[in-house]
C-alpha cells in the first residue's frame, strides 16, 4: 500500500463534528425516513436509540469504533449489481461522516460536478448538458462511462487524496477505517452512504484536469458518467484520448463500452434522459418500462391485491423525474387510461 502523507494546512472540520450529539441523532433520523423505518434492524435498536448512539459517540470519541459485517446482496435494476449495505449503526456514523465531508469538500469540487451535492442532482446536470449543447449547435460530444467503476477504486489512492485536504488526524483514521471495511482489497461499496463521497473525492482530479488542463469549456459529471462538448470531431477524439490516459495512469481506471463520440445533432443519452438542445425525453426504456409496471399495478388493483393510493406512492418518483423533461404528453399518454391515478 502507498504511503499516505497527510497534508498540514489541509481543510477545518475535525473528528469532534462527526461524533456530536446533535451530528448522531440527525443521522439517526436519517436512517429512519421512508421505508427504512420498518426495516427488522431499525424496529430493533429504535426502543434503545438513545443508549446505542451514546455507545456509538463513546466509541468514536475513544477512537475504537470498528464497522461491522456488511449485508450483502444482488439488484437487478437498471443492471445487475453486488450490493454490500452496512449495518444501522454503522449508517448513523457514515450519515455523520458525509455531512462533514460535504463541509470540506464543497468548495474544492467542480462546479460542474452533480452527484451527492446539495442543491445539484442528476437532473441539475441533465439541464446542463442540455445549455452545452444548444450553445454547440454544430458541435460535437464525448460521453465517457468508467468501467466498474465503484469495484475498480483504488484504496491506497483514494486515501492519498483524501489526505490532501483532511487535517484531523482522528477523522483521517475514521476515513480509512470506512475505506478498508469492505470485502476485498480494491473497490469501495456501492451500498455504503459514504462511498458516493469517496467516488467524487476520488474523480475530481479528471474534472480539473478535462477543464483546466484540456480547457474543454462545456463539461458535466454525475458519479462516473462524463459528458463534454467541443467544436470538432478531432478535438473530441483527442481529449477523450488524453482523458484515458489521464484515468489509466493517474486514477487506475478505464472506459467501458459506452464511451463515445458523435454529433450534438444525435442528442445525449445521459442522467435518465434523451438530451437534445431544445428539448429533453425520458429514456426509451425508462417508458416502456413504466407502462409495463403501470398494466402489472392495475392488474392488481383489480384484484384487489393492491389500492390505488400504493399505486400513486409507486409512480410518484418516476413522475417527478419525468416532469423534469419535456413529457407533458407522455404523462398523459401512460396514466390517463388510469384515471384513479393523480399526475398534474
Amino acid at each position: 500500500m502507498r504511503q499516505v502523507a497527510r497534508k498540514e494546512n489541509a481543510a477545518l472540520p475535525c473528528i469532534e463534528e462527526v461524533y456530536s450529539w446533535k451530528s448522531l441523532l440527525h443521522s439517526y433520523s436519517r436512517t429512519q425516513e421512508g421505508s427504512r423505518k420498518f426495516k427488522t434492524e431499525s424496529m430493533e435498536f429504535r426502543p434503545y436509540y438513545l443508549s446505542h448512539i451514546k455507545e456509538l459517540q463513546n466509541e468514536l470519541a475513544r477512537g475504537v469504533y470498528i464497522p461491522g459485517d456488511y449485508i450483502e446482496f444482488k439488484v437487478f435494476e437498471p443492471k445487475e449489481r453486488l450490493i454490500y449495505a452496512p449495518r444501522l449503526r454503522d449508517k448513523i456514523v457514515q450519515f455523520s461522516v458525509h455531512k462533514v465531508l460535504q463541509d470540506i469538500y464543497r468548495p474544492i469540487f467542480h462546479r460542474h460536478s452533480y452527484a451527492c451535492l446539495t442543491g445539484r442532482g442528476h437532473h441539475r446536470a441533465a439541464k446542463q448538458v442540455q445549455q452545452n449543447l444548444y450553445h454547440n449547435p454544430d458541435g460535437w460530444v464525448v460521453k465517457l462511462d468508467i468501467a466498474k467503476f465503484f469495484y475498480s477504486v483504488d484504496r491506497g489512492i483514494l486515501k492519498e487524496l483524501l489526505a490532501k485536504h483532511v487535517a484531523c488526524p482522528g477523522l483521517l483514521d475514521l476515513l480509512y477505517i470506512i475505506v478498508d471495511s469492505a470485502p476485498g482489497e480494491i473497490g469501495i461499496p456501492l451500498g455504503n452512504v459514504t462511498s458516493q463521497d469517496f467516488a467524487n473525492i476520488f474523480l475530481n482530479p479528471v474534472d480539473h484536469f478535462v477543464t483546466r488542463f484540456l480547457n474543454v469549456k462545456h463539461y458535466v459529471r454525475f458519479m462516473d458518467d462524463m459528458v463534454w462538448v467541443v467544436e470538432t470531431k478531432s478535438e473530441a477524439k483527442e481529449t477523450l484520448e488524453r482523458t484515458q490516459k489521464f484515468l489509466q495512469e493517474t486514477l487506475l481506471l478505464s472506459t467501458n463500452e459506452k464511451t463515445k463520440i458523435f454529433p450534438v445533432r444525435q442528442g445525449v443519452n445521459a442522467y435518465g434522459f434523451k438530451i437534445y438542445r431544445t428539448h429533453m425525453e425520458v429514456r426509451e426504456e425508462s417508458k416502456k418500462g413504466m407502462k409495463r409496471r403501470m398494466k402489472a399495478m392495475d392488474a392488481k388493483v383489480r384484484e384487489g391485491t393492491m389500492t390505488a393510493k400504493e399505486v400513486q406512492q409507486c409512480v410518484n418518483s418516476w413522475l417527478g423525474h419525468a416532469k423534469h423533461g419535456d413529457c407533458y404528453w407522455l404523462i398523459h399518454h401512460i396514466f390517463d387510461p388510469y384515471p384513479y391515478l393523480e399526475v398534474t
